[in-house]
């Protein structure tokens, strides 16, 4: 979509802007993974009794993305990330302050309802771009994002560690507020693109995906990656509390800073589409995914082992991400934000299955039964695009 006299520039400060807060929102989703096992002590329970809270904020992000992210082509964008904000606040308070685990449930899943913003960011960065730049300004906000998801782990399980895990909800809180007062200052306002009611818009968002074969692969695509990238960190946790490792929730937390290695990486790939088709980069984005298995299941009782898989895993992922939704969004539709609610519905559900089918696995088979659950996953993400990719990009390219 080339900007039109309606939109405001994507100048580098407005871009940057997006990057820098998509990566402090989509973080609120992530806070949780390294903390499981503190709130599990906390709450005395077991593992799997409390890894529903990232299930939970999983199936809550794709609910947000489902019912909140095509509002941003009917409504002023601005005005909907502000009251968006508003209501990350009060989610992340009540995580804070909750007593009971029931409250956590509740609290986790509202986490992820409301910290779709990066999803309404980077349709805009798709929205304003030429078509020359659309896969390099994707990359840029998809880098800050991913770097947020990355680095929150870190973050979290040293503030955890430290100071419990109800002060990492606190922060994240005060976070939130900065944002929000950013966002009111800096962030340019959009003019909606559809006018119908809202019943007819969300009609509008499951035509696309019956419609859409390009964007029903990529659809499959990113929920089978996330998937097995949820399976491995949602456990990764509970695997280093055990032999040889014995390790804190700092030292979990600091496989989310070796992961932002591959997403830094990926981030670039936007500037390959001029020596390779899409094709071909989401084929050895896939590859990558693919081979991170080996080092995670092989040397997956060793530090090297998992620190080359987890930067493979990362990149991999991410890479495939960012030519996914670069693919869909060159459709000759308007209808952005739409496109992509269908995407990342599905990358969470992906994502959620991963989570919930990781724990699964490691509760009956231990790490094989995690390393397992994330094989399966990605010959999955691997084979479709092997056997469907090529004639849809072609026809896209």
């Amino acid at each position: 979509m080339q900007t039109n006299a309606q939109n405001p520039r994507l100048t580098s400060a407005i871009l940057w802007l997006m990057a820098v807060l998509s990566g402090l929102v989509v973080a609120n989703n992530y806070y949780n993974q390294p903390l499981l096992g503190l709130i599990a002590a906390d709450f005395q329970v077991t593992e799997s009794t409390v890894s529903k809270i990232a299930v939970l904020t999983q199936i809550g992000y794709a609910f947000g993305l489902l019912f909140i992210v095509p509002l941003g082509d009917k409504l002023w964008r601005k005005k909907l990330i502000l009251v968006d904000l508003a209501l990350v606040i009060l989610a992340l308070l009540f995580m804070a302050f909750a007593q009971q685990l029931m409250g956590l449930f509740i609290a986790s899943f509202f986490i992820g309802v409301t910290s779709v913003i990066p999803q309404l960011f980077v349709p805009m960065a798709a929205e304003l771009s030429s078509p020359e730049e659309k896969s390099v300004n994707i990359g840029m906000v998809m880098s800050g994002l991913l770097i947020g998801i990355l680095l929150s782990r870190f973050f979290s399980g040293v503030i955890g560690e430290l100071w419990g895990w109800r002060t990492m909800f606190e922060i994240a809180a005060g976070m939130m507020i900065l944002a929000w007062l950013l966002v009111y200052r800096y962030l340019p306002e959009l003019r909606p693109n559809f006018k119908g009611s809202y019943g007819s818009l969300m009609q509008s968002v499951w035509q696309l995906a019956k419609t859409q074969p390009v964007l029903q692969l990529a659809s499959f695509r990113g929920a089978m990656g996330f998937g097995a990238m949820s399976a491995v960190f949602t456990t990764l946790v509970f695997h280093m509390e055990g032999d040889p490792f014995n390790a804190g929730s700092s030292v979990v937390g600091g496989f989310g800073l070796i992961g932002a290695v591959g997403a830094l990486a990926a981030a670039f790939v936007g500037r390959l589409v001029q020596r390779f088709t899409r094709y071909q980069l989401i084929y050895y984005a896939l590859l990558i995914l693919l081979l991170s298995w080996v080092f995670i299941y092989f040397g997956g009782y060793t530090y090297w082992g998992l620190i080359i898989g987890i930067i493979l895993i990362d990149l991999g992922l991410q890479s495939s991400h960012i030519m996914n939704q670069s693919d869909f969004f060159a459709l000759p539709t308007n209808a952005t934000n739409r496109l992509n609610t269908v995407y990342m519905v599905s990358y969470f559900i992906g994502g959620s299955l991963g989570t919930y089918l990781g724990a699964v696995g490691w509760q009956y088979a231990g790490w094989t039964g995690v390393c397992f659950v994330g094989t399966v996953f990605s010959v999955s993400a691997f084979s479709a695009h092997v056997l469907l990719g090529r004639v849809f990009l072609m026809k896209n390219k």
